[in-house]
């Protein structure tokens, strides 16, 4: 099957989910989460955070992880993980989700081992040559720009899968570019299932977890060229304030044309500001455009800074009232993961049992 007939299918079969998850919620288990590299910005917010207030909003159970061994494989800014992790909470919290009248468990990598124990008998399942030929790998060693790749990158799939197979998750947020590591993921499950399970008299123990694909458009930088990052430079932090907002969307690249049109392919730039706008109040990035016309760049980044600043006004203030909190962010991590640990032993005592390793 081809890259284009594979992602087409998972079109479809997300298509299908999103339609069963607003019957039968509890059906399904959400897999998300983030690397704490860093506070989250709009392109993070508008391309995921939404989404999983959505589903968490609708019931459906929703383990969001954060990353933090993951941090260790492409960077060097493991001195800053703890702070980051909080922050990442703060964001989480300020944007909607609630473990307390949710569904939803948030919690650190590096405090749940049970999860990290499927690694061994996972990379048993998995040739070489598979995780050499893993397209996202090897995206991710350029884009960190890695000479030396140490084995913790090279074996990313296999982790992830552990991330997402030790809580049994079966639906994962994801864009297209993350499709080959779920495929790696789905792979493992069904060896492993068709390895042990069988001669233990048992159908399975993991399911095959399916993509949920974004709606949302990839949102780019400030320059108009590059997906937004902070490392980039090109982004607009959620903990910026109104007026560093404004002074960030004024620096916004553009194009010399006064007229203000959207078009995605000839004017990357211009269209990004106006998708910005969209994401913001609903109204059609298209209609924007029309409704500014010879207004130019000038009215464009003016109503931008306006929308977005009137959509996050919000969660800046919750922001604010959380940062003042720290007890309780850190409350909600260690009862994350106590209940994470607790799912993840579960799982482990049906591993050792068609593993046949129970003593």
């Amino acid at each position: 099957m081809s890259e284009t007939d594979t992602y087409r299918a998972a079109l479809e079969i997300s298509r299908k989910i999103e339609e069963d998850i607003k019957i039968n919620p509890k059906k399904y288990r959400v897999l998300t989460g983030d690397r704490p590299t860093g506070r989250l910005h709009i392109g993070h917010y508008f391309g995921s955070l939404q989404n999983r207030v959505r589903l968490a909003e609708m019931g459906l159970p929703t383990m969001i992880l954060i990353a933090d061994y993951q941090v260790l494989t492409d960077h060097d800014a493991y001195q800053e993980i703890s702070q980051n992790t909080k922050q990442l909470v703060i964001d989480y919290l300020a944007a909607g989700i609630n473990p307390e009248k949710q569904d939803v468990i948030i919690y650190p990598h590096s405090y749940v081992p049970e999860c990290n124990q499927l690694m061994i008998p996972f990379l048993t399942l998995v040739t070489n040559a598979e995780l050499s030929r893993n397209p996202t790998v090897k995206e991710e060693i350029e884009s960190a720009g890695l000479k030396n790749v140490n084995a913790g990158m090279y074996t990313y799939p296999i982790h992830q899968a552990c991330d997402i197979l030790f809580c049994k998750g079966n639906i994962v947020p994801v864009g297209k570019d993350q499709l080959p590591h779920l495929e790696m993921t789905r792979t493992i499950a069904k060896r492993f299932n068709k390895k042990f399970c069988l001669d233990a008299g048992k159908e399975s123990v993991f399911p095959e977890p399916q993509a949920l694909l974004s709606k949302t458009p990839m949102i780019l930088g400030l320059d108009g060229s590059q997906k937004m990052s902070k490392s980039r430079g090109n982004a607009i932090m959620l903990c910026a304030t109104e007026d560093e907002t404004a002074k960030l969307i004024k620096k916004a690249k553009t194009d010399g044309e006064r007229l203000i049109t959207y078009e995605p392919e000839r004017r990357p730039e211009v269209a990004n500001l106006l998708m910005l706008i969209s994401l913001c109040t609903g109204e059609a990035p298209e209609s924007i455009a029309s409704r500014i016309g010879e207004g130019g760049g000038g009215q464009l980044k003016g109503e931008l800074t306006e929308a977005l600043n009137e959509k996050l006004r919000p969660l800046r203030a919750e922001r604010a009232r959380l940062e003042a909190s720290p007890d309780y962010i850190r409350q909600v991590l260690l009862d994350g993961s106590k209940k994470a640990r607790e799912i993840g032993i579960k799982t482990l005592d049906e591993v050792r049992s068609v593993m046949n390793m129970v003593i």
